[in-house]
């Protein structure tokens, strides 16, 4: 089998754990809050990566260094996936993708000030592109612009923050112990937010098997996300990804009667033509820099 073929799937389980995720999400919100999702989120987190870094012997690796960059990461995720859960209660499922997909756009604009990259004209160009899809994809008027358009967009930011201090941490940090300290930090933050008014509901029967598909799947996704892009560059990787947007558009028609919208499709479309572009390029920058 060749290794765009496993890696394609490979993407295929990060699909469906992030759609798994967002039905789960939405079926526990009338009994959690956001809050205490990412808590009990967090907690299963912590029992799943304790154990394998016991089973593959990497609890040695788990280090107290920088842990200014581990709370900032960990504090803008935080962020990000309240956002995110929040957002996939009162939009469409497929609007909260389609926005989440601008991240890498904000991952561009924002490196040069977390990471000191060069801002170069590619970059520009592929944000503005990137941009034109948003304004597609939201429609901003009095009568379109909601709550949950602000949420998910403000989500992607978060989100792209997140990424940016992974790759600043995984400089001198490997994944276990990057790992091991979100798991941990979310479930302080968890605790602290969900629980500040001395009331922090518990879980029904109902909702448990909901929660564990929320806190696995979290996990899996992001496995399977990085073996992909370890067996194929991220040129080829992630056109994957974007099959997420139809997937969980289907999902929404078909579990929440939620409508088909086609410049939701459209604006997503150009999104990913634009983070498509910058990826491209610096795909061949590199190859160029090897040769």
């Amino acid at each position: 089998m060749s290794p765009v073929v496993r890696a394609a799937l490979w993407m295929t389980g990060a699909i469906v754990s992030f759609s798994s995720m967002a039905v789960a999400g939405r079926e526990i919100a009338d009994g959690l809050d956001t809050f205490e999702i990412m808590l009990y989120r967090s907690l299963i987190g912590i029992v799943i990566v304790t154990a394998l870094a016991w089973q593959f012997g990497t609890l040695g690796q788990i280090t107290t260094r920088h842990m200014r960059y581990q709370f900032a990461r960990n504090l803008v995720h935080f962020a990000g996936q309240n956002l995110w859960y929040f957002s996939i209660t009162v939009i469409p499922l497929a609007q909260v993708f389609a926005l989440e997909f601008t991240s890498p756009i904000w991952v561009v604009l924002l490196a040069p000030i977390v990471l000191g990259e060069r801002l170069t004209s590619v970059r520009i160009m592929a944000a503005s592109i990137g941009f034109a899809g948003i304004l597609i994809v939201t429609r901003p008027s009095p009568e379109t612009l909601s709550l949950g358009i602000f949420t998910a967009a403000g989500a992607a930011v978060f989100f792209a923050m997140t990424s940016l201090f992974t790759k600043r941490l995984t400089r001198s940090e490997t994944v276990t112990c990057i790992m091991f300290w979100l798991v941990i930090m979310q479930a302080v933050f968890g605790l602290i937010t969900a629980g500040y008014d001395g009331d922090i509901a518990l879980p029904t029967t109902a909702a448990l098997p909901w929660l564990m598909v929320i806190g696995i799947g979290g996990l899996v996704a992001h496995f399977c996300i990085t073996t992909a892009l370890s067996l194929a560059p991220a040129a080829v990787v992630v056109p994957f990804d974007f099959i997420r947007l139809p997937v969980i558009a289907v999902v929404g028609m078909a579990l929440y009667e939620e409508p088909l919208d086609w410049f939701v499709l459209l604006g997503a479309a150009v999104i990913f033509g634009a983070n498509y572009l910058n990826i491209w390029t610096e795909t061949r920058r590199s190859g160029n820099q090897t040769a």
